[in-house]
């Protein structure tokens, strides 16, 4: 499992001081001492670079791209990445946000489907002269507006990712891209990672997003087939089992330890009905819900 770096890490490696909100900073390039070559890496936050001048390989999923040149690239916070630079003195721009940063409207169902918010797919889209004119126009705006008093003013920054995010979506992917050579094992990785993120469920109202193997095919944009392959050569297990199994465990954990009804805990999990969430917990324990929280209780 790779280390995981949040943006206050970021920030004091590179001493610099996050926004006063700090939920959203831009930056020049040239404004950070050249790094050297970096390895994967899991960060907690949003990051849309736009490259003007620079070159390197940029490895993530099950993908590795050459960058040389306008590119702009999306990372989130469910990507583990790396860097191999392999020229000085790059320029561009870049902005990172955290979680906290998105709205509904940011996330609306169309930039749900975003490079930005997949975890897989096409994360380095190379734009033509005139969107590197837009996308360069507006990441000079929003260094503007960073060191603006307007009370709104991170209201209007959304409003400018959500433009990049848009202009992104209007450019054709790039073909010049190759597997990884451990392309299973990493689509296994960030698929266990996405699963368990999706827990705790720490309220009745809060309901998992993801609840079978299309589903997570979809996010990672990759084929059913594809992630059930993976899956079973590097685990032994099917997307299925390995979904079962956490959803089971987070079940007995809810049941044990929390006071909520067995339509609430059903609803948590993904099902609509209480039935469904009764023959699915039996299915793969030989009990009901009630059953199970009694004989705890007896046990205890």
């Amino acid at each position: 499992m790779q280390s995981k770096e949040s943006a206050g890490d970021f920030h004091e490696r590179h001493g610099k001081e996050r926004s006063s909100a700090g939920q959203f900073n831009v930056y020049r390039v040239n404004e950070f001492s050249p790094e050297i070559s970096f390895p994967p890496n899991r960060r907690d936050f949003y990051k849309i670079s736009l490259v003007v001048k620079g070159e390197g390989i940029l490895s993530y999923a099950d993908k590795m791209i050459h960058i040389k040149d306008n590119a702009i690239s999306f990372t989130n916070p469910m990507i583990p990445y790396s860097w191999e630079k392999l020229s000085d003195h790059p320029s561009g721009y870049f902005c990172m946000f955290t979680e906290a940063f998105i709205d509904y409207d940011l996330k609306g169902e169309t930039l749900s489907e975003s490079p930005l918010f997949k975890i897989s797919g096409n994360h380095v889209l190379l734009p033509d002269q005139r969107s590197m004119g837009l996308v360069t126009g507006i990441f000079e705006q929003m260094l503007i507006e960073m060191q603006s008093s307007y009370k709104n003013k991170y209201e209007l920054l959304r409003s400018y990712v959500q433009i990049i995010i848009h202009e992104a979506l209007k450019i054709e992917p790039p073909d010049a891209h190759f597997k990884a050579g451990t392309s299973p094992s990493r689509i296994s990785e960030i698929f266990l990672e996405l699963l368990e993120r999706q827990f705790p469920i720490t309220s009745p109202q809060h309901t998992i997003r993801l609840k079978n193997a299309n589903e997570f095919a979809s996010q990672l944009s990759v084929h059913t087939n594809h992630l059930n392959r993976s899956l079973k050569d590097t685990t032994g297990k099917t997307t299925t089992e390995h979904i079962a199994e956490r959803m089971i465990r987070e079940a007995k954990a809810l049941l044990l330890h929390s006071n909520w009804d067995i339509a609430e805990i059903g609803y948590g999990l993904g099902f609509g009905h209480a039935s469904n969430f009764n023959i699915f917990f039996k299915k793969q324990t030989g009990q009901t819900p009630n059953q199970f929280r009694r004989q705890s209780v007896v046990i205890s």
